[in-house]
């Protein structure tokens, strides 16, 4: 297997290279900067090139003769498609870590080109979104006929600078949800609901989470929305506080400011954090008659849970061979999530 880690001197860029060494795998580290680069692969032992993703061409040519990118260097809104275009003319797979939903509509936008290629293209194969697309496709397939999908995500706490940049970048979408099969806008901070998770109710309203993508794809489901865990207080100041972020953003000058300030003082959650931390999913189906399957999932906490992930994909794709523009479920079912350390999935909870 040769692959290759683009992205690899960012928060989670770094973490799925030191889960990978530890496997055994000996990728080739990639990004923009040598003075980046070079005292990581020292450090694990292992190659780096460097190139920018400018020109389509020049990242052809850089990722020829290898089987797998792994592309960790986001905002992917931005970063993306020069990427999967360049992996198309050199027929090498790829997956990334987005959790942006424009970034899953425009990967299953190659599926039919990458399948007769027999590549397989999977966005999404940490965090974002293995954990909830797999729980969605679990309760799913309980309810043959489901017109509705719930998502809530809880214990998300400490991004790290990519995280919060892409963040940045879906404020300015504003809010989402599926409907009857489209997507359609919603002004965020509406919607919020409470749901029953270990230890108590938690208060939840709609984002803009990739399962408005991949879920639609992965269940066939018309009508989804996805939702996060906040405290109350923030819920009900979020309407008013994303109109001026979104005004704000909308000026280029400003969102650039803001990554550049994102980029030096958010650092994402410390060792002991990772190592300690979890994080709970919830997902319902149900049909219009009524009928309706839920579940639960555990798992350790997000960027532990993405690292560890993250490589595990890159083995079961290069051993498995799918083909296509996949999600995760798709390509290796349901129960993938199960594979990864410290998840479970509980149907019940204890009263």
């Amino acid at each position: 297997m040769r692959w290759m880690l683009y992205g690899a001197t960012g928060f989670s860029g770094k973490l799925i290279a030191e889960e990978a060494v530890r496997l055994g795998h000996h990728p080739i580290l990639a990004g923009r900067s040598a003075a980046k680069l070079a005292p990581l692969a020292e450090h694990l032992g292992l190659e780096y090139i460097v190139f920018d993703l400018k020109n389509v061409e020049v990242i052809a040519k850089a990722i020829l003769g290898f089987d797998l990118i792994f592309h960790a260097a986001g905002p992917f809104i931005h970063t993306s498609d020069s990427m999967l275009r360049a992996c198309v003319l050199s027929g090498v797979n790829y997956v990334d870590i987005t959790g942006e939903f424009p970034v899953f509509e425009n990967t299953f936008a190659y599926h039919e080109e990458v399948r007769r290629l027999n590549l397989a293209f999977i966005s999404g194969v940490g965090f974002d979104v293995v954990p909830s697309d797999c729980l969605a496709s679990y309760v799913a397939a309980q309810i043959p006929n489901a017109a509705q999908l719930e998502i809530v995500i809880a214990g998300i706490t400490n991004m790290s600078a990519g995280t919060a940049k892409s963040g940045l970048s879906l404020i300015s979408y504003g809010g989402w949800v599926r409907r009857n099969g489209k997507l359609m806008p919603q002004p965020l901070g509406t919607g919020a609901k409470k749901f029953r998770f270990p230890g108590g109710e938690l208060s939840a309203m709609p984002i803009p989470w990739g399962d408005l993508s991949t879920a639609y794809r992965s269940t066939g489901i018309p009508n989804i929305t996805t939702y996060m865990s906040f405290p109350p207080a923030l819920i009900a100041s979020t309407r008013l506080g994303v109109s001026i972020l979104q005004t704000m953003l909308a000026n280029t000058a400003v969102r650039s400011f803001a990554e550049n300030i994102m980029e030096k003082i958010v650092r994402g959650p410390g060792d002991d954090a990772r190592q300690t931390g979890y994080a709970y999913l919830w997902a319902q189906a149900a049909d219009s008659q009524g009928n309706s399957a839920q579940a639960w999932l555990e798992t350790v906490e997000p960027y532990r849970f993405t690292a560890l992930s993250g490589v595990h994909i890159v083995e079961k794709l290069l051993a498995t061979r799918p083909s296509g523009a996949l999600t995760p479920a798709q390509a290796f079912g349901a129960n993938f999530v199960l594979e990864i350390d410290g998840t479970r999935r509980m149907d019940t909870l204890e009263n």
